[in-house]
């Protein structure tokens, strides 16, 4: 079968089709035949090699997240899997190929009226962006401030806090174009890339979600309430500052909190249970999905250029 592999660590360029054997699936996983495959911010953290630390190596099959139809499941699965029109996580891996394996628990079969591209815009990103912002303890009538808005995360973490009653909902982004977007999707101020303009925005948030982390990050907890709470929920943009933590200390007596999160740490059931719901609110009309652009799979490379390059509104999906 086709998979993208890192051929080398670095640019997009590094990234090479191969031809491998189709998985076979373990005691508990099912095979499926892909139709989507999400292209995520964390592929492309995982190419430059930034995460080389964590045990990834050049050869690295990339995806996260596919959609497709269960065509053979392993030991202890049961059979009835087979046929399904499924979404999965795969791990950190394997989600770039014609065929991917997942963990049964890690399947969730997808309503009739949700695209297998919707599905794998949502499907990571919606259950991120809504604990993310219980982390955070968002509460109606509080300022949220989405960092690095455009992108699947932070377009949903816009919808879920326009919709949960927040007092104001401001957004980062590159371009009057993208700010404009975001509006309709319930930003209600925009703000440039380094929290410039939007006069008439809050001069503090209760609330930052920050997708981008970077050198910029201390600039953000400066805009902290006092009480504020800053959640990270990735670094596309690198790490911050290694002394970021002084911008608190210095600000002590205002009692800011930073955390970062990952969805590794909620329970595999409580993050199904929320995919669910926002499959379901997606499928009626009620949550929106944006998907920049569906590439083949051999256009992985080109896929990650337009993310580096900061093109991508919402995801890019491949198809096999």
């Amino acid at each position: 079968m086709k998979a993208v592999v890192i051929r080398t660590f670095g640019d997009p360029e590094g990234l090479e089709v191969v031809d491998v054997p189709a998985p076979v699936p373990a005691p508990g996983q099912v095979r499926i035949a892909t139709e989507a495959i999400g292209v995520g911010g964390v592929d492309a953290v995982i190419r430059r090699g930034t995460l080389a630390a964590y045990g990834f190596r050049e050869g690295h099959l990339l995806g996260s997240e596919v959609a497709g139809r269960v065509t053979t499941v392993g030991e202890g699965v049961d059979v009835s899997w087979v046929g399904r029109r499924v979404w999965a996580f795969t791990g950190l891996s394997g989600g770039y190929a014609e065929q991917a394996v997942a963990a049964v628990e890690d399947v969730l079969a997808l309503p009739d009226d949700l695209t297998d591209a919707d599905a794998v815009t949502l499907g990571g990103s919606g259950v991120v962006a809504h604990f993310a912002l219980d982390r955070a303890r968002f509460t109606p009538g509080e300022t949220v401030l989405v960092r690095g808005a455009a992108g699947s995360i932070g377009i949903t973490a816009v919808q879920l806090a326009a919709g949960g009653g927040a007092g104001a909902v401001a957004v980062t982004t590159s371009s009057a174009e993208r700010g404009a977007r975001l509006r309709d999707l319930g930003a209600t101020h925009v703000l440039g890339r380094s929290g410039e303009g939007g006069p008439d925005a809050p001069a503090g948030f209760d609330v930052v979600i920050d997708v981008v982390g970077g050198p910029q990050l201390p600039l953000f907890l400066d805009r902290l309430n006092p009480n504020g709470r800053y959640v990270a929920v990735g670094v596309v943009g690198g790490q911050p500052p290694a002394d970021f933590g002084m911008r608190l200390m210095d600000a002590f007596r205002r009692s800011l909190s930073f955390a970062t999160f990952s969805s590794d740490t909620v329970p595999g059931p409580d993050r199904q249970a929320v995919r669910s719901s926002q499959f379901a609110d997606a499928a009626h009309g009620n949550l929106r999905t944006v998907v920049h652009e569906v590439l083949p799979l051999d256009q992985a490379v080109l896929a990650h250029r337009e993310m580096d390059a900061g093109k991508v509104f919402g995801r890019v999906v491949l198809v096999p």
